[in-house]
């Protein structure tokens, strides 16, 4: 055999083996499919590992939520008195925690809101299109896992007290459940130097306010759950993302970046936007109603409330840098600015209109304010008795 004729069949020989691994490499290409949004179980063990091991015996657990159940058996006729509602079932249904536990009952939530978004990634048919999407697929797998993570784990070492209302949940709860983060709670004690049992009925006041604003009005959790579909389902539906990812880091180099509009929401779309703001508004009503009536039911049943207020606003004023850039990259400062928002917003209307207006918020979700409104309680108010008027008084109608 000539050498040109071993080169010709070796060449063959070499297009011919090179064609059948383009086309195992091509068929395997074809067979992969996108990774989910979040790895959960990553997630979780970057949650843990921020937490730190800190655990309740069982024998410790038992005994502390028999503490948090005497003491809600005790203030809860107050809140009910002052708020004119019956103590709802709610309010027994109480759990100690350590941080890990409080870990996985939120993992679960955030699976179940973002369970839509699962299937969100769609790969192209060309093989190096494919492995190109994949690769970004899994790098925004990375990210979205430890964002996750990092924000359960700060918030498990922070969390005092937690009512859950099961958002988005298959089966009909009409219940909530109240947990108590008992590590941090002793560690903030033991920090601050607090009187221990006064912290503690401060804390349950809080918490239990939520009980009896979510099972008084149970169109409360509807509404909360229908808002945060619909804010899922644009999230789903929206193509654009990565486009205005490219706008915001372009906006960001020119200093163009609005500093009254969150992060999260500059990823947004206009409607993705309406809706969060939207659940923002809610939420701020919730948390800030709570800590209306915690202050003033407290202030009687409290004896170092006074005490206790001073060093959590004392604490509110030292955050470190760190802790500060924490908060905005996690989006968790936008939870502390509800607190603020709503609080602000019961109150004026308290001084304004007496403690009976509040009653307006729990007539239903066209009663609740926007989020423009938060920062113009006259303008809710003049709002609603309009509507007030024109439907008729039905003081009972919220707790049907």
């Amino acid at each position: 055999m000539s050498e040109r004729s071993a080169r010709v069949i070796g060449l063959l020989i070499g297009l011919s083996l090179g064609q059948w691994v383009g086309r195992r490499a091509r068929d395997r290409v074809a067979t992969w499919e996108p990774p989910g949004l979040i790895d959960w179980g990553r997630a979780r063990e970057l949650a843990m590992r921020f937490a730190g091991e800190v655990r309740l015996s069982a024998e410790d657990r038992e005994a502390v939520t028999g503490t948090y159940r005497r003491l809600t058996e005790e203030l809860a006729p107050a809140i009910a008195t002052f708020v004119g509602a019956p103590v709802p079932p709610g309010a027994q249904r109480i759990y100690a925690f350590d941080r890990i536990d409080w870990i996985d009952a939120n993992l679960e939530s955030f699976a179940e809101i973002l369970r839509p978004l699962e299937t969100l990634v769609s790969l192209p048919q060309h093989p190096l299109a494919r492995v190109g999407a994949l690769a970004w697929a899994y790098a925004g797998r990375s990210a979205a896992t430890m964002e996750i993570g990092m924000a359960l784990g700060f918030l498990s070492r922070r969390v005092l007290g937690q009512y859950d209302i099961t958002v988005l949940g298959r089966e009909p709860v009409t219940t909530g459940k109240l947990y108590f983060v008992e590590p941090n709670v002793r560690w903030l004690i033991r920090t601050w130097r607090l009187p221990e049992v006064d912290f503690r009925r401060w804390l349950v006041l809080h918490e239990v306010t939520h009980a009896f604003e979510f099972e008084t009005y149970p169109w409360l959790r509807e509404h909360v759950n229908g808002l945060l579909r619909r804010w899922v389902e644009a999230l789903r539906l929206d193509g654009n993302l990565g486009r205005r990812l490219i706008e915001v880091i372009r906006s960001a180099s020119r200093r163009e970046v609005d500093h009254e509009v969150t992060w999260i929401e500059l990823l947004m779309s206009p409607e993705q936007r309406r809706l969060f703001r939207s659940l923002q508004a809610v939420m701020a009503v919730v948390e800030g109603y709570s800590n209306f009536v915690m202050r003033q039911v407290g202030r009687h049943l409290v004896s170092k409330y006074d005490v206790i207020e001073r060093k959590f606003e004392e604490r509110e004023r030292m955050r470190t840098p760190a802790e500060q850039l924490v908060l905005r990259l996690t989006g968790l400062d936008i939870k502390l600015e509800q607190y603020r928002r709503g609080e602000t917003f019961c109150r004026t209307l308290a001084e304004r209109y007496g403690r009976d207006s509040l009653q307006l918020l729990w007539r239903g979700p066209d009663f609740l304010p926007s989020y423009a409104e938060l920062s113009d309680p006259d303008a809710w108010f003049q709002r609603v008795q309009r509507s007030d008027d024109q439907y008729g008084a039905r003081p009972d109608e919220g707790h049907q």
